[in-house]
Parts: structure tokens; sequence; C-alpha cells
């Protein structure tokens, strides 16, 4: 079996990270402090000088040395400059394909995927930092042929015939992304970031005291003013426009018999595919400004393991903009063994006690705080301030139990919480690994106790709900017991 070294673009590509996570010290070292002659930088910048070729020469030694295989069964993996190692990564351990384009991608005619596998540890997944399209398509017809051939005894006519019953539920019109940039308030990172330049730019020019004189001239020009506020606006909405459009723009969500595909970017691309039969639980997040505007977020939770909490964050998520209803159709459209329920159970009226009496820290050091500074704040007592908060923390509250809502039936559990903002989770009872039932003093008192589950990711999910009636507590370990029936019978 003879490996193979993987693309020489590779070398190109990992000078290019270099690249960026050097030149802030390029430029400080070199630009802003270049006359200093504080032993520091004088000596430190050979040192970053000496540093960076070193670490030129490793990526140079990591192309010699890494090395991969692949025959009909796994990948073979080869890598380490001093200290060798070997490992095979069966392809039926494959659970997700995660395809990114970066900026560098596009200018080389390449991509980067990484095949995610439910292990754990650094070496989870697969990954191949920059192939041709062609070879990415290749590794990915391999995999899926060979899972096929596994599971149903099929052959490549049947992977190309699921590519052509792929079905589109989803996929981002300019209307959609207009909504969405606005939703986002993307437009608000223009601040922050003009705001970062000028510390920069003053840094290393000291711009200050003219900046400081051009804010004097236009601060006797009312008419100026107006019109510079009113540009700014403009190229603030445009900024978000812009970055909702090369972020989310060619957003796509298809899925086939086996899995879902989820594509978006537009400089920036990714591109990813997840097993129906992998998704542990579906989340449904709404923030106070999407509740208002009647949208929501799709999260899918698998057990594929993403090489960052972003990266995953990010893959697993299905449009973040999407109308309340549509989201719901779309589930049950993609996954029909799935099931969310619009009409759930209430918290009884005790858990709202439970609520309204539990303790405050915000509260307590917020008064703390108000009494020792006594703060001036438009001629308003101290002691009125703290009860603001403890009104604002009460309301909260109160929300939080409006919407915390349960449903229980034979196959599903589903929970909503949240205050200002929600999030309604389903799951199966066959994807529950443990539940836990649980009862304070005060719980007790009132007859409500704390239910919750926890399912198979990484890191392993815990959700639950708080002060539900004793009786569905009764009702859940009950129906949990369940599970083992269920799991023998879909095994089978």
């Amino acid at each position: 079996m003879g490996y193979s070294r993987y693309s020489l673009w590779i070398i190109g590509f990992d000078s290019w990270k270099l690249g960026k996570s050097a030149i802030f010290f390029l430029v400080y070292f070199f630009l802003i402090k270049r006359g200093s002659e504080s032993f520091f930088f004088v000596y430190g910048r050979p040192a970053l000088l000496l540093l960076l070729g070193i670490s030129v020469i490793r990526i140079v030694l990591k192309w010699f040395t890494n090395t991969y295989s692949l025959d009909n069964e796994a990948f073979h993996l080869k890598r380490g400059i001093f200290t060798k190692s070997k490992r095979t990564v069966p392809f039926n351990k494959i659970e997700n394909t995660n395809e990114h384009t970066s900026f560098f991608h596009r200018l080389t005619g390449t991509t980067s995927i990484v095949f995610e596998t439910g292990m754990k540890g650094d070496e989870a997944a697969v990954e191949f930092d920059i192939v041709s399209r062609t070879q990415a398509n290749e590794l990915k017809e391999r995999v899926a042929t060979n899972k096929d051939t596994e599971e149903a005894d099929e052959t490549v006519e049947v992977t190309e015939h699921k590519e052509q019953e792929r079905q589109v539920h989803f996929r981002a019109k300019k209307k959609d992304l207009l909504k969405a940039s606005f939703t986002s308030l993307s437009f608000l990172f223009l601040i922050p970031l003009l705001a970062s330049f000028y510390f920069k730019l003053d840094d290393i020019f000291g711009v200050e005291e003219d900046a400081e004189g051009l804010v004097a001239f236009l601060l006797q020009s009312g008419w100026i003013m107006v019109t510079i506020i009113f540009l700014v606006i403009l190229v603030s909405i445009g900024f978000g426009i812009s970055r909702t459009f090369l972020k989310y723009g060619g957003f796509e969500i298809a899925s086939d018999s086996d899995r879902i595909y989820i594509q978006k970017g537009v400089l920036d691309a990714t591109k990813f595919s997840i097993s129906k039969h992998r998704v542990q639980a579906i989340e449904i997040h709404q923030t106070m400004l999407k509740r208002i505007l009647g949208l929501a977020e799709v999260k899918l939770m698998s057990v594929g393991e993403a090489r960052s909490d972003e990266e995953k964050l990010e893959s697993n998520s299905l449009y973040p903009f999407l109308p309340v209803h549509q989201a719901y159709e779309m589930i049950e459209a993609i996954l029909p063994s799935y099931h969310v329920t619009k009409e759930m159970d209430r918290l009884p009226r005790a858990s709202l006690f439970i609520r309204l009496m539990k303790p405050s820290f915000i509260w307590i050091i917020g008064t703390g705080v108000l009494w020792y500074f006594k703060p001036d704040v438009f001629a308003i007592p101290w002691w009125t301030l703290s009860v603001i908060i403890l009104l604002i923390v009460s309301v909260i509250r109160y929300l939080d139990y409006k919407h915390t809502k349960y449903t229980l039936n034979a196959s599903f559990v589903q929970f909503k919480t949240g205050g200002l903002s929600t999030s309604l989770f389903v799951t199966k009872r066959s994807k529950v690994i443990e539940i836990s039932i649980k009862r304070g003093f005060v719980q007790k008192w009132f007859g409500v106790a704390s239910v919750g589950i926890v399912n198979r990711s990484k890191p392993v999910h815990h959700s639950g709900i708080e002060d539900v009636p004793r009786e569905l507590a009764g009702s859940f370990y009950q129906w949990y017991q369940g599970r083992g029936k269920e799991v023998e019978r879909i095994g089978r």
C-alpha cells in the first residue's frame, strides 16, 4: 500500500496562516517600536525572525513527513517529524463531512475537507487542509460508496441516484439576506471596527492631536455634523448588508433519504453534511428580537466532533433567520421521524412563586454597590435604583415562568425554556442516554421537581426543566424505562 504526500499547496496554505498570525508582532516590533532601544525589543526582533524561520522549516518538513493512503475500507495516516505516528480511521466511523473554501482556496482553485468521527480527542477527524476540488469529490465518493455498500450492499449507482433525488428545502433569497442583516444587527460591527482602526493609526502615526482638531472644527458646523452622521449611518447599513451577503450568500439547505446538506458563503464558502440517524436532538432558538419578528434558528445536535466549538456551532446550525412556521415545516420535511408539538403544558403557579422568592445575587450585589457609592444618577435616590433592578429581575423571572413549557409523549420529550430569549429542545427517547429527577426542600413543600436529560454529543449535552409538577416526574421515570425495548426494536 503506497502512501502519498499532501498537495504541495499545503506549504503555501500553512505559510499564509503563519503570516496572518505573525503580522501583528511584525508590525509591533519592526514598525511601531522600530526606534525602541529596550532590551526586550533589541533582542526580540531577531528572536522573532528566527522563530518565523524555524516555523517555515517546520512547514516544509511537515509536507515531507506527513503522508496518507486509503483503501476500500479506511484512511491510513502517517505524521510526525521526530516522533512518528500512524493511525487508521475506518470509513464506517465517518459521521459528518465538512467542506470549507476560504479566500486562499479560491485563489488556488482548491478546497479543504474534514471527515468527522464520533471519537474523542485531537485525532477524531481526518483533515485535508488543501486538496483539489476533483480530489475532494473523489474522497467524499469513496467514503459514501463504502458506507452505502456496507449498510445496504449497494453500488455507486445508488449514490448517484441519491444525488439526483436530493431535495432543496431552503435557498436564501435577497429579501432573506436583507432581513438577516438587520435582525443580526451586523451594521453595528462598523463602529468597533473603525475604533480599532483609529487606535492602531494612533499607535503608529500619532494622529490623536490631529483628530481632536478635526472634531473641534466639525462641532462648529451643525450641518457638516448632520451630513457626516447621515453618511456614517448609510455606510454602517451598507457594511452590515455586505457582511451578511458575504457570510450567508448562497445559503442552501437540502437533504436526501440519508443525509442533510448545508452550504453557505460567498468568498469564504462552507459545505456541511450530516447523517440523519446521527441527529440526537433539535433546538429552536429565538432571541427577543427574533421572537418579535417571528424568526428562529434551528440547530441540529449530532455526535460528530468539529475541530472547534465555533465551527460545530456554525456547521450544525440551519439558517439562523428562518420564519418560525417555515422552521417547523422544514424540520418535519428534513427529519420525518421528529415531530415538534406546538401545544405544550405550562408550569404550575407554585413554580412562579418559587422563582420570584429565589434570592437574586445580581440584585443583592447591585444594592450593596449602590448603598456604598450612593451615585447621583439624574437625582434619583440609590434605593430607587435598587427597586428598579429588583423589578427588572422579577420581570425576567416572570417571563421565564411564562415561556417555560413541556411535553412528554410516547417517543419524544420537548422542553421550552428561557426569559428574554427562548430555546425549544426536542429529542427522542431512544437518543437519551441518562435522566435525572431532583427535589429540593422547597420543591417538596410545593409539590414540584426538576427533571433533566443527557444526550450523546461532544461534550455530552445536558438539558432539563425546573419546577414541573411532581406527577410529571413520576411519569418521566416510567417513560424512560421504555427506552430499552425501543432501542432493541430499532436495532433490529
